[in-house]
């Protein structure tokens, strides 16, 4: 899992907006690109290179379960 505090000043490295933690913290998301970027053991893996594209289907379930990375 990924401290609060950490997930207070993560963003996405390509639009720079803020990330949503998904899948049971095993990811971080980004729902205006449709992009998530894994966590490898408690460590954001933020390289666009290795993100990965998520269709509709996904995109609706992510964005039903989501976390927001700032929950203030």
């Amino acid at each position: 899992m990924i401290d609060d505090a950490l997930l207070d000043i993560l963003v996405c490295p390509d639009d720079r907006g803020p990330l949503l933690l998904v899948g049971e913290g095993r990811e971080l998301y980004n729902p205006r690109l449709r992009r998530a970027y894994r966590v490898d053991d408690g460590i954001p893996v933020l390289l666009v290179d290795e993100a990965r594209d998520v269709d509709d289907e996904e995109h609706a379930r992510l964005t039903a379960q989501d976390r927001p990375a700032d929950p203030r």
